[in-house]
C-alpha cells in the first residue's frame, strides 16, 4: 500500500510518553500490594487475586498511572502482563465473553467458536490458576465486568482502571486521582513549549496549571496549543481560558474549543468525522474514506493531530491512531451541531466501501495464480494494493479489532445493511484465505451471528439460511451437536422459504450428519435419503454418489450390512460414472470392509484386490498401503499366511519412502457455505 505523500510540517511534539508525577499515588499502590488483605488478617488464605483500583475521570491520566505501576512491578510476575480494555472509547461496555476470549488468545489457550461467557471465563480462571500474572483491566464500566475475570489465586494481581468504585468486589484497594502536582504539570507543558517559555513567566504558567486543574488531557492540549503559536505568551492562553470560564463548562471542553478553533475548516471536518471510526481506531485509509480526501493528505493530517494532542499514535508496525476517549464526546457533540445526518451517513458509507475494497484486495493477493484475481488487482488504485501476501496478512492481523468493530457498528446502524453484508462477506473470505477456517473460527462465529441479525431484520431467507448453516457447522466442530441440529433444521426452513436448492440440500445432509453424531442412525439414514432424493432429482451425480456412501456408513454403524452393501455398490457405480477414480477406490475399500463385517471374506478379498488396482490408478499411496494391509489380514483369516506376508511387505515398501504431503489432508471445508449477496464484490 502506498506511503503518505509528505511529512507533516508541524513539530510532532513529544514522541515518548514518559511518565510524570504521581509519586504519592505510586507509593500507596505499591504499599497496598504488600499489605495483608482482610482474609490474611482473619487467618484465611486469600481465595482470589488482589484488586487495586485506580479511579478517575477520563483525561485524568488514570491509564498512564496504571501502566507505570505495571512497569514498576512487572518483574514480580514471571508469567507476564495481560492487558484488556473493558469498554469502547465511547464508554460502551464490551461483552465479557469477548474480553475473556482475547485474554485466552494472549495465553495461547483454545477459544472454541461460540463458547459462552461462563465457559470462557472458567477456562480463563483455570489458565491463570497455575500462573503468576499481572492483569491490567482498563476502562472498567462496572464491578461485574471485573469480577467475572478475577483469577482464583492470590498469586496474581489485578490492576483495574475505572471512573468510580467497584462496589461488590471484596478487599478492593482504591486510589482516586485528582490533578497532577504543579511541578509535574509544568514539566508536561514544557515538553511541548520548551522550558524557556515556562521559566520566563512562572506565575502565568502556574496559573495555567491551576485553570487546567492539573488535568493531564487539558495540559497536553494547552501545551500543544502554545507549541504551535510560538509568539503567544503563556499568560495569553491563561487569559483566554479564564474568559471562557465565565461561560462555564469543564476546563477540558474549553481547551479543546481553543484547539479546535485553530484548525482549518478541512482539518476540523476530518477531526469531527474521526468520531465515526470503529472502536476509536483510525488509520490513514479510514480517515481518507471518512473525509473523502487522499490517503496521503489524511496521513499528514493525522500526524498533525498527534502534534496537537488531539489523537494518539498506537504502537503498531503500520500507521495507526487512537482518538482519546475523553475527546470522543466532544467530537460527537460537534458532529451533531455542524454536520447534517445525511453527510454523516455518507461518510460511514464511504468508510465501509473503502474497507470492503481493502478486504477484497487483501484476499485477491493470495490468488495471484487466478486470472480474474490478477485482473481485479490490476484494476485497483495503487493505494489499495498490497505488495505481497505477507503484507496483506499483517494488515489484516493489525486491523482485525477495527474491522470487527466496523462490522458490529454497521449492523447496529441498520441503515447500511447492504454495505454491512458486503463487508462481512469480504471479511470472512479474507480471514479464511489468510488464517484458515479453523484458526479464524471464533471470529467467524461472531461475524455469522451478525449476518443472521441482518438477514432476520431484513427478512432475507437466503442469507439467513447461509448464516445458520455456517453457525451450525462451527457448533458441530466444537461438540455442540444438539445446538447444531437445531440450527440445521432452521436453515432448512429458511432454504425452503428462499427456494434455494443448495441450502436445502446442504441442510438436509447436515441434519443427517448431526443425527449420526448423536447415534440416531435411523433418523440419520432418513435425512441422508431425503438429501439423496433431491440430488437425484437434480441429476447431481457427484453429490448423489457421496450421499450413497454416507447412507452406507450409518447402516454399517447400525449393523444393517445388507443395506450398507447395496449403498456402497451404488456409490461405486456413481463414482465410476462421474470418472472419480479416487472416489471409486475408496468406495470399493469400504465395500470390502463391510463384506468382511458381514462374514463374506472371499468376496471381501476380491473387492479389496479390485480396490488396490483403482487406488494404484488414482495414485493414492496411503490408500493402497492400507488396502494391502487389509488384504494381509483377510488372507490370514483364510489360512494363507505366506500371501499375507507378501502383502504386508508391499505395504511397508509403499509407506517406507518419504511421502509427499497428502493434499486430501489439507484443511478443506467441503460444506463451506459463503455469505452471498446480489451486490457483493467477488
Amino acid at each position: 500500500m502506498s506511503e503518505k505523500a509528505q511529512q507533516p510540517a508541524a513539530d510532532p511534539g513529544p514522541t515518548e510518553s514518559q511518565f510524570l508525577g504521581r509519586t504519592r499515588e505510586l507509593k500507596e499502590l505499591r504499599a497496598d500490594i504488600e499489605r495483608a488483605g482482610l482474609d490474611t488478617i482473619s487467618g484465611r488464605k486469600a481465595p482470589r487475586a488482589r484488586v487495586l483500583l485506580i479511579a478517575g475521570k477520563p483525561g485524568s491520566g488514570r491509564s498512564a498511572l496504571a501502566e507505570e505501576l505495571v512497569r514498576q512491578v512487572a518483574d514480580s510476575y514471571p508469567d507476564g502482563v495481560l492487558r484488556a480494555r473493558l469498554a469502547d472509547p465511547d464508554g460502551t461496555p464490551r461483552p465479557t465473553e469477548r474480553t475473556a476470549r482475547d485474554l485466552l488468545t494472549a495465553l495461547e489457550r483454545p477459544t472454541p467458536a461460540g463458547a459462552d461467557e461462563d465457559d470462557l471465563c472458567e477456562a480463563l480462571r483455570e489458565a491463570l490458576a497455575v500462573r503468576r500474572v499481572l492483569l491490567l483491566l482498563d476502562d472498567a464500566a462496572d464491578a461485574e465486568q471485573v469480577d467475572a475475570l478475577l483469577p482464583d489465586t492470590p498469586d496474581c494481581l489485578v490492576v483495574a482502571v475505572s471512573g468510580g468504585p467497584l462496589t461488590g468486589i471484596a478487599d478492593v484497594r482504591p486510589c482516586t486521582l485528582g490533578g497532577l502536582d504543579t511541578k509535574s504539570a509544568l514539566e508536561l507543558i514544557g515538553r511541548y513549549t520548551g522550558a524557556v517559555r515556562i521559566t520566563v513567566d512562572p506565575v502565568a504558567a502556574e496559573g495555567l496549571v491551576e485553570i487546567c486543574a492539573g488535568q493531564p488531557a487539558a495540559l497536553v492540549l494547552a501545551g500543544a496549543w502554545l507549541a504551535h503559536r510560538p509568539k503567544a505568551a503563556v499568560a495569553d492562553l491563561a487569559k483566554q481560558l479564564r474568559t471562557e470560564g465565565d461561560e462555564g463548562g469543564p476546563v477540558l471542553d474549553r481547551v479543546f474549543r481553543l484547539a479546535y478553533a485553530g484548525l482549518t475548516s478541512a482539518a476540523a471536518r476530518i477531526l469531527r468525522l474521526l468520531s465515526l471510526a470503529p472502536g476509536g481506531l483510525v488509520d490513514p485509509h479510514t480517515a481518507s474514506a471518512l473525509a473523502g480526501c487522499s490517503v496521503g493528505a489524511a496521513h499528514t493530517t493525522l500526524d498533525d493531530f498527534v502534534a496537537l494532542g488531539l489523537v494518539r499514535h498506537v504502537e503498531s508496525p503500520l500507521p495507526q491512531y487512537e482518538v482519546p476517549g475523553c475527546l470522543l464526546p466532544l467530537l460527537r457533540r460537534l458532529t451533531e451541531t455542524q454536520d447534517r445526518p445525511a453527510e454523516l451517513q455518507l461518510a460511514r458509507a464511504r468508510m465501509l466501501e473503502r474497507t470492503v475494497r481493502l478486504l477484497v484486495s487483501c484476499r485477491a493477493i493470495t490468488e495471484t495464480d487466478s486470472s480474474p484475481a490478477r485482473e481485479k488487482l490490476a484494476g485497483m488504485p495503487r493505494a489499495l494494493r498490497f505488495p505481497n501476501p505477507r503484507a496483506a496478512a499483517d494488515w489484516l492481523t493489525i486491523r482485525q479489532p477495527a474491522l470487527l468493530a466496523a462490522a458490529r457498528l454497521a449492523v447496529a446502524d441498520g441503515e447500511l445493511d447492504t454495505l454491512a453484508r458486503r463487508l462481512m462477506a469480504a471479511l470472512v473470505r479474507a480471514m479464511v484465505a489468510h488464517f484458515g477456517t479453523q484458526a479464524a473460527a471464533p471470529e467467524l462465529y461472531g461475524i455469522h451471528r451478525l449476518v443472521l441479525d441482518v438477514a432476520e431484520r431484513r427478512n432475507l431467507p437466503r442469507e439467513k439460511a447461509a448464516a445458520l448453516l455456517n453457525l451450525a457447522d462451527l457448533d458441530a466442530r466444537t461438540g455442540r451437536t444438539t445446538e447444531a441440529l437445531a440450527r440445521y433444521r432452521a436453515a432448512l426452513d429458511a432454504g425452503r422459504e428462499a427456494q434455494d436448492p443448495y441450502a436445502t440440500g446442504r441442510a438436509m445432509e447436515s441434519v443427517g450428519g448431526a443425527y449420526q453424531e448423536l447415534g440416531d442412525y435411523d433418523r440419520a439414514a432418513d435425512w441422508y435419503g431425503r438429501a439423496l432424493a433431491q440430488r437425484l432429482a437434480r441429476d447431481e451425480r457427484v453429490d448423489a454418489a457421496r450421499l450413497h456412501g454416507r447412507i452406507a456408513t450409518v447402516h454399517t454403524y447400525a449393523g444393517r450390512y445388507g443395506e450398507a452393501l447395496l449403498n456402497w455398490r451404488s456409490a461405486v457405480t456413481g463414482h465410476r460414472r462421474t470418472g472419480d477414480v479416487p472416489g471409486q477406490a475408496r468406495a470399493l475399500s469400504e465395500l470390502a470392509r463391510v463384506q468382511e463385517y458381514a462374514g463374506r471374506p472371499e468376496e471381501s478379498l476380491r473387492t479389496c484386490q479390485e480396490a488396490v488396482e483403482w487406488a494404484r490408478r488414482a495414485e493414492d499411496v496411503r490408500l493402497g498401503a492400507a488396502l494391502q494391509l487389509r488384504l494381509a489380514d483377510t488372507l490370514d483369516r483364510l489360512g494363507d499366511p505366506t500371501a499375507a506376508r507378501l502383502h504386508r511387505g508391499a505395504a511397508e515398501r509403499m509407506l517406507g519412502d518419504e511421502l509427499p504431503e497428502d493434499a486430501s489432508a489439507r484443511e478443506h471445508d467441503a460444506n463451506a457455505y459463503e455469505i452471498r449477496s446480489t451486490s457483493e464484490e467477488g
